[in-house]
């Protein structure tokens, strides 16, 4: 396949703290989130400054992938500037007529895969029939690369622990929990339900494998819909408190279900969980997230040469992926479905 460009889509943040509230509204419209929720979450940044890390995180990774492409690489998001559509005119007059596109999640799932889709096609829309053509590339939860990051980043976060405490240190995997229902709809009926979970779990089990580790636990953070309606569990502030009072010396969280640090890592993690594990006399550390690895953005040069140069597709997982391979469709329209609250 011939190519243009790159385009780097990914979920957007606040760099201020006048844009907090804009953006938490572009995240959750049409998802019946409870203004007391927004102003809660609206404190979190706070501390910031009202800047979440993402868009930075995102400013570094193309600039890692400009240093080993010679494609020209773009970068629109879907609730912030520099947003999609914007990004997409851009390319439109800079001449782009077909283009890659990398979305910053490893996972199936409505918000981690089928919306970027969306997003791709309402940046289409607004530019019209001189639009590019704008390819999602594959999941990649199982990447080689994708895996050895990560292993590597628990491996540091475990190694900042005293030699009494290292051994006994239990590593605690944690991605963002949705909606049960939503996650039941996470797949085509050939390939089974709950794909978002399934790959969240296998990248856990993929990771803990090359660690050598037999037990591990696996929580899902941040829910922000009414109680009401259940999400996936368990959460990580129940299973920290069973681990203390298990005897365990200490926990490594290791952020598998982010590619980055934003505020649902930078707050829900290194803040307020870190408060309550210590509080119960746990010791704490959490992995760095693989995106700022040099492997991450070998990785994306890799997803792209899958369709430029022929390379054959690297995956260490057995739960199917989806997106557009080389030799496959993309994604059904249907196949995963909202995250309705």
């Amino acid at each position: 396949m011939n190519v243009d460009a790159l385009l780097v889509l990914s979920f957007g943040g606040p760099e201020g703290l006048d844009e907090v509230r804009p953006f938490l509204e572009n995240v959750v419209r049409g998802r019946n989130v409870p203004p007391e929720r927004l102003d809660e979450v609206e404190a979190h940044y706070k501390p910031f400054g009202g800047v979440s890390p993402i868009n930075a995180r995102n400013r570094e990774l193309i600039e890692a992938i400009r240093a080993r492409t010679d494609l020209p690489v773009y970068f629109g998001n879907r609730n912030w500037h520099p947003m999609v559509e914007d990004t997409v005119a851009e390319m439109t007059r800079d001449g782009v007529r077909r283009a890659l596109v990398f979305a910053t999640s490893a996972y199936g799932g409505y918000s981690a895969c089928r919306q970027y889709n969306e997003d791709i096609a309402r940046g289409r829309a607004a530019v019209g029939e001189e639009a590019p053509e704008l390819v999602k590339l594959r999941h990649f939860y199982d990447h080689p690369a994708f895996i050895g990051a990560n292993a590597d980043a628990v491996r540091a976060a475990r190694s900042s622990f005293p030699a009494d405490v290292r051994d006994g240190a239990r590593v605690v995997f944690t991605a963002h929990s949705i909606p049960v229902a939503a996650d039941e709809t996470d797949g085509v009926p050939a390939e089974g339900n709950h794909r978002y979970s399934r790959q969240v779990a296998e990248a856990a089990r993929l990771v803990a494998a090359e660690l050598g580790l037999d037990d591990y636990d696996l929580v899902w953070q941040s829910r922000s819909g009414p109680p009401r309606v259940p999400w996936l569990t368990p959460e990580p502030e129940p299973t920290v408190e069973a681990l203390a009072k298990a005897g365990v010396p200490a926990v490594v969280m290791a952020p598998i279900g982010f590619v980055s640090d934003h505020v649902e890592v930078v707050w829900d993690l290194d803040e307020e969980l870190r408060e309550l594990a210590e509080g119960l006399g746990l010791g704490f550390a959490r992995a760095a997230t693989a995106g700022p690895d040099p492997r991450f953005a070998d990785m994306v040069v890799e997803l792209i040469a899958e369709h430029t140069c022929g390379v054959a597709p690297r995956g260490l997982g057995d739960v199917p992926k989806a997106g557009c391979t080389v030799d496959g469709a993309p994604c059904a329209v249907d196949c995963c479905g909202a995250e309705s609250l």
